[in-house]
């Protein structure tokens, strides 16, 4: 495997990076994410025209770059570094791999263009706060309890006369759910006896959906609580009856496994700014009638931070080439994120602890994210698992 980049990435990552840094700092991040859309829709549109972003894992057939999601992962880890609040994460790293994978050639023609120009954005919405099971990232999506399971809650899909679907239920946490054109509702149908998870599109328009955005704890993560009150819905793909359902679970545990890869390097992002932030204030900031950095046990601390966020630097580059290795690789970086923002905010002192500080919104992105996709020990869990790291001997024979 030749994991060096290619003259292409290194260039798209300059120009995102130059673009980012004049259009990203915190001021205008807080600014943006107290819009209603949650995020800059001038900067998306500029990404999207510029750079081609929500396309570049998009076949060039429909309109898009038709890169690898190694690039995706690149192209993430320069929004991690400030953060950007945007419906990338939502729409190109969660739906599109699912229209790609499962959609008919009609809804591919008809959807794939437009979320690939950034005129449409997309977010998927999974009922309960089961988001990390449906991807198959903290353990197997194959039972499907967490769409329903027959049972009441999650959203039920109930077939019409007329060959179309209509959607029942609610879904409190949805990524981008407030401002997105399209939803991907993950739904149970077929009762208790033929239970079954599919997948369902719902425009932004569709009578008896009801969204309200909901307070997070991570502003740039914006959520929404999704109410579908008898709503008219498109099955993705076809219906080929039982059988749709496990399609369905590999397709959510493939896109899964990308989207840890792409979460690793959008953490590292963070974390490698917030120490890079850290290391800065360090250097400015005197005591005794000297730089606070230039003390042995702040260098020392800060070479331990060092260490963490190069080792998950690397899983996360390891992990884009190779989605398999995404869980442990998500794993790493969040950790890695966790420890070094939780730092930034010890050395920057008095000043770190005020809930206002930038510091805190490096903070805030590592328990949210940890809430939303993990939380590491999880994570590392499941991958240890799947690896059959902890089988033993007779289970491995049985196999």
């Amino acid at each position: 495997m030749d994991a060096a980049f290619t003259a292409e990435q290194d260039e798209m990552r300059r120009t995102l990076r130059e673009i980012l840094g004049k259009r990203c700092g915190p001021d205008e991040v807080k600014a943006a994410v107290r819009t209603a859309a949650g995020h800059d829709r001038e900067l998306w549109r500029q990404l999207s025209a510029q750079l081609g972003l929500p396309g570049i894992a998009v076949a060039e057939e429909y309109g898009g770059v038709g890169c690898t999601p190694a690039d995706l992962a690149l192209a993430c880890e320069e929004t991690g570094r400030v953060l950007l609040p945007s419906p990338l994460l939502a729409t190109a790293v969660l739906a599109v791999p699912l229209i790609t994978a499962l959609g008919t050639a009609a809804q591919h023609r008809a959807l794939l263009p437009a979320l690939a120009a950034g005129g449409l954005t997309a977010a998927l919405a999974v009922p309960g706060p089961a988001l990390s099971t449906a991807l198959a990232l903290t353990g197997e999506n194959t039972p499907g309890e967490w769409a329903g399971g027959g049972r009441a809650g999650g959203v039920q899909a109930k077939a019409g006369e007329d060959g179309g679907w209509r959607l029942y239920g609610e879904v409190a946490q949805v990524l981008d759910g407030h401002s997105a054109s399209l939803l991907l509702v993950a739904a149970h149908t077929g009762g208790f006896a033929r239970s079954r998870t599919l997948l369902f599109l719902v425009r932004e328009d569709a009578p008896g959906l009801v969204r309200s955005r909901q307070a997070t704890l991570d502003e740039t993560r914006p959520q929404a609580r999704i109410q579908l009150r008898d709503t008219p819905a498109e099955l993705l793909g076809a219906d080929t009856g039982d059988s749709a359902d496990g399609g369905v679970l590999a397709a959510l545990a493939a896109t899964g496994r990308t989207a840890a890869a792409v979460l690793a390097a959008e953490a590292v992002g963070a974390a490698g700014q917030a120490l890079a932030r850290t290391v800065e204030y360090v250097r400015q900031r005197e005591q005794f009638g000297r730089p606070v950095g230039s003390f042995q046990a702040v260098k020392h601390r800060l070479a331990d931070l060092y260490v963490h966020v190069q080792a998950a630097r690397s899983a996360a580059y390891y992990a884009a080439w190779d989605p398999q290795q995404g869980g442990l690789a998500l794993a790493q970086a969040l950790e890695a994120l966790r420890v070094t923002a939780g730092e930034a905010i010890q050395l920057h002192g008095g000043i770190g602890f005020t809930w206002e500080h930038d510091a805190h919104l490096y903070f805030k992105r590592a328990a949210a994210d940890e809430l939303l996709f993990g939380p590491v020990h999880r994570l590392r869990a499941h991958a240890a698992h799947r690896a059959g790291l902890f089988t033993t001997p007779q289970e491995k024979v049985a196999v």
